[in-house]
């Protein structure tokens, strides 16, 4: 029957395998979407309802969930029905899943407002989880349950800024296979027209919350001992690192976070299930000093100097020492935005010692860095204005 229905969306009878790919699409589209409405189900019939019942105050709630009742109910009350009747009951005689998208595309504006909403929701959920036991209570019951699939309330938030991009990719694919002359391809351009501009503001929130997500991922793994998860905070960088003992020189294991604004030094902890970790320091970036080489006989040497403590680190080899150096430089230069420090790359004019230094540019001075000037006397021959 799909083959010889073929003509309705403009192939010849020549072109069977073409019809099924765009079949294909139809029910992957027809498959995520059944399993896009069960999230929807899931916070606002079982977060946005539990939540409410336990008495958080309703300002909350909408500050957390937005619209997502009005998204629901589009998906779930004429969206997925429409899309099921057709792929499901019609397709052999009514090949195409333009139509219905340019008509209810339209519809999807309303995502708009929960993609604005979403950076304060998440800040919400933050500061509720731990400002109020009953709050942090009730979403980790449910996050407990198999429905939540181990996912946090916030991965499943995200969820309706990641369904328009993916409603985007889909049409691509589609768009792609049908023949110039379908009938369904005016339909489906102008679909994706509608669909694109509302999938551009999804991707930049997108582009937050995977940031977020590696904060809560760090922050899980420090067993919530450091209070990270915040939009200001953006991890740069993340590995396994030797600390230098300062009273016998013996290495031990040790695992820094970079991050744009300090350094988490912590010490392997042993758990049955997944590598935890204890911070022991954090480190301030703000006027810290990165040295190479400080230890002549060994390789992969470097020290961190900042205001709180001092370390003396080995990476395992020399490229891995050169990436930590220069993520802590890129960062710099990529993220300072007024001209009030400088960066110099040093070496001692007795000991042949480099250093990478972040200080005021009141601190340099007729091209030597006064960072030095009681221990080294550095020679500069390179200097950034950030």
């Amino acid at each position: 029957m799909l083959c010889a229905n073929m003509s309705i969306i403009g192939f010849g009878t020549a072109n069977c395998s073409e019809a099924q790919k765009l079949l294909n699409i139809a029910k992957e589209l027809l498959h995520t979407e059944e399993a896009y409405v069960k999230r929807l189900n899931l916070l606002d019939q079982v977060f946005c309802t539990k939540l409410t019942e336990a008495g958080i105050p309703q300002e909350v709630i909408t500050g957390i969930f937005s619209n997502i009742s009005s998204i629901y109910c589009f998906h779930d009350k004429f969206l997925l029905p429409e899309l099921k009747t057709r792929i499901t009951g019609e397709w052999d005689t009514n090949p195409r899943i333009g139509d219905i998208l340019q008509k209810l595309a339209p519809f999807m504006k309303m995502y708009g407002e929960y993609v604005k909403n979403f950076d304060r929701a998440m800040d919400l959920v933050n500061t509720w989880t731990q400002r109020s036991s009953q709050f942090k209570s009730v979403v980790q019951n449910i996050q407990k349950q198999d429905v939540c699939g181990n996912l946090t309330l916030q991965h499943h938030m995200l969820e309706p800024v990641q369904r328009i991009p993916r409603y985007e990719l889909l049409l691509k694919d589609y768009l792609k296979k049908l023949p110039d002359d379908a009938l369904d391809r005016k339909d489906t351009e102008k679909a994706l027209e509608l669909i694109s501009t509302a999938a551009n503001h999804s991707n930049a929130a997108i582009r937050k919350m995977e940031k977020m997500h590696k904060l809560l991922e760090v922050y899980e793994r420090l067993g919530g001992e450091e209070d990270i998860v915040n939009p200001a905070n953006e991890l740069i960088k993340e590995g396994h690192i030797k600390k230098m003992s300062a009273k016998n020189g013996t290495a031990q294991d040790r695992y820094l976070y970079l991050f744009n604004n300090m350094v988490l030094y912590c010490v392997p902890k042993l758990r049955l299930m997944g590598q935890k970790f204890s911070v022991r320091e954090r480190i301030d970036i703000a006027g810290m000093e990165v040295q190479e080489n400080v230890k002549q006989n060994l390789p992969h040497t470097f020290a961190i100097i900042g205001k709180q403590r001092s370390l003396e680190l080995q990476a395992r080899t020399a490229e891995e020492k050169e990436d930590w150096i220069q993520a802590r430089i890129t960062h710099m230069l990529a993220y300072s935005s007024t001209p009030t420090h400088i960066w110099t790359h040093s070496v001692c004019l007795s000991c042949t010692q480099a250093a990478w230094a972040f200080g005021t540019s009141a601190l340099l001075e007729n091209g030597i860095s006064k960072d030095f000037l009681p221990i080294h006397s550095f020679s500069v021959f390179g200097n950034y204005i950030l």
